[in-house]
């Protein structure tokens, strides 16, 4: 029996939906995952790499996007971090590092 989505696809529709609340829609290019554990945790990290045109919508909800509040069912966004963002031309670049904990069942 199928559980539902993964963590990455949860987080790839949770920041593609922020994105387009903000009204700077962004779509994911690029992403990968490792497992990850502590003592007390479980999840994993992500690396995600996110297009969207330029705009101030863009540029304030990426300089948001730490401190956003994500939801993904049965996991939390425990650290998101921007990397890095590449403005080229009509098209800028976001690169994010984030870590999701497993919540406890």
């Amino acid at each position: 029996m199928s559980r539902g989505p993964d963590a990455e696809a949860l987080l790839r529709r949770a920041l593609e939906a922020s994105a387009e609340a903000a009204g700077c829609p962004a779509a994911l290019v690029a992403s990968d995952w490792t497992r990850w554990a502590s003592a007390t945790f479980t999840g994993a990290r992500h690396l995600l790499t996110l297009a969207a045109p330029p705009s101030a919508a863009l540029d304030a909800w990426i300089a948001d996007l730490p401190d956003a509040e994500l939801r993904l069912r049965r996991h939390l966004v425990a650290d998101l971090v921007v990397d890095h963002v590449r403005r080229a031309g009509d098209r800028v670049t976001i690169s994010l590092e984030v870590l999701t904990v497993e919540e406890g069942r």
